[in-house]
């Protein structure tokens, strides 16, 4: 008997479905930069600082969520423990800077040094996604979609989570957040470091696999209800700390649920017949023997020269069938001697690129450029939103970063499900999901720009859906278009456009016109004999750069469109027999 419970607890140890579970636990952890705009007001009011210095604060932590090159190389060097280890230790010693120059234990430092901390906090982050993504793509290879998505949207709901851990807590003032943030993440880390590794998921498929994601996606759900419905009674009425304890504490339960799942695969459920071990590996060797198939029809390069342009409108069947006509023609020209038969250089769309490699391809300068304009004014708005709930006359910015934290979730969470259906039922590329919430995220940023009712609203839940869309479908496109051998450095390479679009958006455009406003206002003050504090309000102080960055949003959608075309015949390849 207890031969074949220390079986079982091996087995439990090496379940793919504990690994994902501790995954989502480090997830609900690597999201703490959200928190800027929870941070940022109480960081401008005991430093004295103005929206510029507070902007170069938002970038600099925003450039150590971004650059995660450092991450994504020594992941293939490195085991996964040694890089949750060194995200901890950033993370504690980062934003515990931060924490003790705030709350005056260490005397007042230049901005620079704020800086630093900021971003050596935050790049912690970039440790945890790398070391949870890499583990469990490589265990889930069929299901990146929704393994994707549901980690990074526990990503974007972290801020939500930790803001109700802060809130159980009842600590005596806003600067004890910044010492939640340090201390927390880095806890949990180090406990689940040994966990969140790859352990040959591949071999562990089950038929019920599909019945524990819809298990997992449904307590997504329930969790992102649970915490709407807390803020809006938090909002509402005013409750006791025994109330905000008790709704603290079923919300830790609800992120604990989901471990149910390895916990019946096993202890209560049947071992797998032998003969279903061995037909396993032979969905690997057809899609093995697909890119071999793959692999030699695309020796023919002219195939994409000589392919007549109303191919592409086919149908998935159709279209395969001129493909292959056209290749045997070109086969029996090449044997001939008609024509001159050429090999590709490296690797093609669907193989596995290095990062060097991908860098010259033009489909993955136009994600990223796609990324910069929309993913970097979604970050700009989740930066600024202190000020921008501020600026309207909002007492309580928490409310407001918690449910763009929720809408971020939710955004990841159905960005995999829906891209997964894109891909698998209509064998249309999944980056077509990219240009349908770019779309959404330019009607919020116009609705809030022409000042219509409930603009904040509004623009909250539309830009958090939107951006956390982005942060779902964008790495798993990228793993079926350059492959997963260097998928750590692709990943981060990509997250760099964030910060990119954010740089410019944040300093260069919000800032300076929210500085130019509050000037304005300032001198009307002055002249009137009243208060003259830099503070811009009224939705005029961001409105401008939401219309501004509407637009940089529909441009984006139109450079996804772009990789749409140059890459369908890849999804195609992948998932044309998966149409039903």
């Amino acid at each position: 008997m207890q031969l074949l419970l220390l079986e079982k607890l091996k087995a439990f140890v090496k379940n793919r479905w504990l690994v994902f579970v501790c995954a989502i636990w480090v997830q609900s952890c690597a999201g703490v930069g959200y928190l800027f705009g929870s941070i940022s007001p109480v960081i401008k009011s005991k430093l004295g600082y103005n929206q510029r210095q507070v902007a170069l604060l938002g970038v600099a932590k925003d450039l150590g969520d971004s650059i995660g090159f450092v991450a994504g190389s020594l992941c293939e060097v490195l085991p996964i423990w040694a890089i949750l280890l060194i995200g901890a230790a950033q993370n504690f010693v980062g934003y515990g800077l931060v924490w003790l120059i705030v709350t005056s234990r260490l005397p007042a430092l230049p901005l620079w040094v704020l800086c630093i901390a900021l971003f050596v906090g935050t790049n912690g982050e970039t440790y945890f996604n790398t070391a949870s993504l890499v583990s469990c793509v490589q265990n889930f290879p069929k299901s990146r979609g929704p393994v994707v998505g549901i980690l990074k949207g526990f990503a974007g709901l972290s801020g939500a989570i930790l803001t109700q851990v802060y809130a159980m807590i009842n600590a005596p003032n806003e600067a004890s957040l910044i010492f939640v943030i340090a201390v927390g993440p880095s806890m949990v880390i180090i406990a689940l470091m040994f966990i969140v590794r790859p352990v040959g998921g591949h071999k562990q498929v089950r038929p019920s696999d599909a019945s524990s994601f819809l298990f997992t996606y449904s307590i997504c759900l329930i969790l992102a209800a649970y915490l709407i419905g807390v803020l809006l009674l938090e909002d509402l009425v005013s409750m006791n700390q025994t109330l905000v304890t008790i709704f603290g504490g079923i919300l830790v339960l609800l992120i604990l649920l989901p471990v149910i799942i390895p916990i019946i695969l096993v202890f209560f459920s049947e071992p797998r017949p032998p003969v279903e071990e061995h037909l396993l590996p032979e969905s690997d060797k057809q899609e093995a023997r697909s890119f071999e198939q793959d692999g030699n029809e695309i020796i023919l390069s002219e195939v994409e020269d000589e392919k007549p342009p109303e191919v592409d409108s086919l149908p998935a069947s159709e279209r395969q069938k001129r493909i292959s006509q056209l290749q045997a023609k070109l086969f029996q020209a090449a044997a001939e001697g008609a024509v001159r038969v050429k090999r590709r250089k490296g690797p093609r769309r669907g193989e596995d690129f290095t990062l060097l490699q991908a860098l010259v391809k033009a489909d993955f300068w136009l994600i990223f450029l796609s990324l910069v304009l929309a993913s970097g004014s979604g970050l700009t708005i989740i930066d600024n939103m202190g000020q921008i709930v501020e600026s309207l006359g909002y007492s309580d910015t928490s409310i407001f970063v918690s449910m763009i934290s929720i809408c971020n979730f939710l955004g990841r969470v159905g960005g995999g499900y829906f891209s997964e259906i894109i891909i698998r039922n209509f064998a249309y590329p999944r980056p077509v999901g990219m240009a349908v919430v770019q779309v959404i995220m330019a009607v919020g940023l116009l609705y809030y720009a022409m000042g219509l009712p409930g603009q904040i609203y509004v623009m909250t839940v539309l830009i958090g859906l939107g951006y956390g869309a982005h942060w779902a479908i964008v790495p798993a496109s990228a793993s079926e278009l350059f492959g997963l051998k260097s998928f750590g450095a692709l990943y981060n390479f990509l997250t760099l456009s964030s910060v990119t679009g954010s740089l410019i958006f944040s300093e260069v455009i919000a800032s300076g016109i929210y500085d130019y406003y509050a000037e304005k206002q300032a001198a009307l003050a002055r002249a009137l004999g009243a208060d003259d504090s830099l503070t811009c309000e009224g939705s005029i102080c961001y409105s401008l750069t939401c219309g501004i960055m509407s637009g940089f949003c529909i441009v984006a959608m139109v450079l996804s469109l772009i990789v749409v075309h140059r890459t369908r015949n890849v999804y195609t390849q992948l998932y044309g027999n998966s149409r039903s």
